[in-house]
């Protein structure tokens, strides 16, 4: 269960709630789902309770009690614990780690796509003299747009072709540009030097784009890719393939939640116009990506085994999700670094 359907789930609680009588309050648009916070359980945490508990005429503890025996009882939940002042706290089933693996090995890099913004188009606009920066945005957005079904018009110039209609419009031509040209950095690093930064922010042009180290985002991102097509080089040497399944021996591996959410964070950078959360996110999924992957395979005089297998397959969906993110931002996913 991805944190988008999650917070399905949630809403879908809530509207139970009003429809039975236990609740009277307007079904907010969305719920947000999370990572839980200190003193947090589970796998997820929702403030949804805290949230309807005024409108609701209600305690929040009261409110998370009704939401909870709704939640509990959904498909793919385990198990739902309310902390502090009304915080829910869901646990997963067991199943549905691996559930998200095969997900993301069957959609491959079309995981995370939608048609949430179908039939929508927006209309960039960008400065009369060339300017890399706008340019580099504009494209990347036109990419990342496409993945929620939407379509992306890019012209010079103020004025908008009068066949548009009820076109929303995104104006580059204030948006600062680079210090210097970013031509020498080569490709990769110059855009993710334009990308990376949030639009109102002024990049930085630097040899730090390139230095091979963890202090650099980017090498690490690429670098995380690199392992994760090497653990499977390496398994093939041992003998055993990916395959999804249980992962409860490496407890919940932080690694699933960037992954769960990656759909929720390609629709945001699309609503947004802000290809700068793609890359943010990606840099959290690389970082947990390099955490997880010394636990693949086996050690010392260990045989390969299911848990090993099972592994495989969540580095390797991360490793899809890395190379399908970069890919949007139009950067290589290189297999050796």
């Amino acid at each position: 269960m991805t944190p988008v359907e999650l917070s399905r789930t949630v809403l879908c609680a809530v509207r139970r709630a009003v429809d039975e009588g236990e609740l009277s309050v307007a079904v907010p648009a969305r719920a947000v789902v999370s990572a839980p916070g200190p003193g947090g359980t589970g796998d997820y945490a929702t403030n949804i309770a805290l949230q309807l508990a005024r409108p609701a005429g209600r305690t929040p503890r009261y409110v998370a009690e009704v939401l909870r025996e709704r939640i509990s009882v959904a498909p793919g939940v385990r198990d739902v614990e309310i902390t502090g002042p009304g915080f829910l706290n869901i646990s997963l089933d067991s199943a549905a780690p691996a559930a998200l693996v095969r997900e993301i090995r069957s959609r491959g890099p079309r995981y995370g796509h939608s048609d949430a913004l179908a039939g929508q188009m927006l209309s960039v606009l960008l400065p009369d003299k060339s300017d890399v920066r706008a340019e580099t945005l504009a494209d990347a957005l036109a990419r990342i747009v496409a993945t929620q079904g939407g379509r992306v018009h890019i012209q010079r110039g103020s004025s908008r072709p009068s066949a548009l209609h009820d076109v929303e419009t995104l104006d580059l031509r204030t948006l600062p540009p680079a210090p210097h040209d970013p031509t020498p950095l080569g490709p990769d690093a110059a855009r993710w030097a334009l990308l990376h930064p949030a639009p109102h922010d002024r990049p930085r042009i630097g040899a730090e784009h390139l230095v091979q180290r963890e202090s650099n985002p980017l090498f690490r991102v690429r670098y995380a890719y690199a392992r994760t097509r090497a653990l499977g080089r390496n398994a093939a040497d041992l003998g055993f393939t990916a395959y999804p399944g249980d992962l409860t021996d490496v407890s919940q591996p932080p690694l699933l939640t960037p992954l769960a959410d990656h759909p929720r964070l390609l629709l945001s950078a699309a609503t947004h116009r802000a290809p700068d959360r793609l890359a943010r996110h990606l840099v959290t999924v690389a970082d947990a990506t390099l955490a997880f992957t010394p636990t693949v395979l086996p050690l010392g005089d260990e045989k390969p085994s299911a848990a090993h297998r099972a592994r495989l397959a969540l580095a390797e969906a991360a490793g899809t999700v890395l190379a399908g993110g970069l890919s949007l931002l139009g950067i290589d996913a290189p297999e050796y670094l």
